[in-house]
């Protein structure tokens, strides 16, 4: 299902990453950035929801405008219940829903409030995200101090917060497109290579869109996949020429892998992962190189592995998701 868009614009956007993205090759492209995992908090769990408060405030800051004009907030996060964008929530105080797709929650979330907008229901929203590694570790594997080896499939959790303010009112960057995933289910069941479970979902979303809009992948400058890693990129391409007999070579990549250098941040393995890996790349290398010009068209397809602790406890299958939305530079 693709949706074209008219009326739906990026105003601004912001991001705040942690200690390993610093060290990465798209540092200068982010609003903050800490070398503090604990982000001045007791806990993860408290430095993710700070990320993503202070994401927040540095978005509005940009757009100059006070909370009580957002219309509405959209975020998901990988924590039970999404505990992060609700306390979030709270503290901006705008009408909230949360949204859940994984790794892929905020492109989810954009989409939502792009249908409203272009429905003239609501003129703005603000839609956020965030991960944090050591937290998401715990919760889906095995905490960090137990010390446990991973294998090389392995990705790993972006720490930071990120959000993004949509609007109705013309702007540099439109919302072109946006196509809504499916969930896929090849029989994947290992949680230490997420991007073989999530790459066919990725390739199903790409046919789909191109399918629908009549395009050839080269009419993007670039397509973006959300957290596939260094394996996952590898199994897509295969993938999309194989089944759908289309070549990804010319223009693609992934943000799990240009998030970090994988020659020597050893600790990443296969690349980043986790909902706020995606939106950094996006909200500050991505955007930036639209607003130069660089980049005109871009097609970014977020990714999302569907499982939980207790599914994988009971050895389900793991299922994936992946949303695409399609960004234009206006001329």
């Amino acid at each position: 299902m693709t949706i074209e868009y008219k009326n739906v614009f990026i105003k601004a956007a912001s991001t705040i990453a942690g200690p390993y993205e610093q060290a990465g090759p798209l540092n200068k492209y982010f609003d903050m950035t800490t070398d503090d995992l604990y982000n001045e908090e007791k806990t993860w769990e408290q430095a993710e929801i700070k990320f993503f408060n202070d994401s927040i405030e540095i978005l509005l800051n940009k757009i100059k405008k006070d909370k009580q004009e957002i219309e509405l907030f959209i975020a998901g996060d990988l924590l039970n219940q999404i505990t992060s964008s609700s306390r979030v929530a709270f503290d901006l105080g705008a009408p909230f829903l949360g949204v859940y797709s994984a790794c892929a929650s905020n492109i989810e979330g954009i989409i939502i409030g792009a249908n409203m907008v272009e429905a003239t229901q609501i003129n703005n929203f603000i839609c956020g995200t965030s991960s944090h590694n050591l937290a998401a570790e715990k919760q889906f594997r095995y905490p960090t101090e137990y010390g446990a080896p991973k294998p090389k499939t392995a990705n790993f959790t972006a720490t930071g917060g990120a959000s993004i303010f949509v609007t109705n009112e013309k702007d540099q960057i439109r919302i072109e497109s946006a196509t809504i995933g499916k969930v896929v289910d090849l029989k994947q069941t290992d949680a230490y290579d997420l991007g073989a479970a999530m790459a066919p979902a990725a390739a199903d979303t790409i046919y789909r869109h191109l399918k629908d809009t009549k395009r050839d992948p080269s009419y993007y400058d670039l397509i973006l996949t959300g957290d596939l890693g260094l394996y996952g990129k590898q199994i897509l391409i295969d993938y999309m020429e194989q089944r759908y007999n289309l070549n990804l070579n010319q223009n693609y990549n992934d943000c799990g892998i240009m998030l970090y250098d994988l020659k020597t941040q050893k600790q990443v393995n296969a690349g980043g992962s986790g909902p706020v890996c995606n939106a950094l790349v996006t909200y500050g290398f991505v955007l930036d190189k639209m607003k130069n010009k660089e980049f005109k068209k871009v097609l970014l397809v977020a990714t999302g592995a569907l499982f939980s602790p207790t599914s994988l406890y009971q050895k389900s299958t793991i299922q994936a998701i992946a949303h695409a939305i399609s960004l234009e530079v206006v001329e």
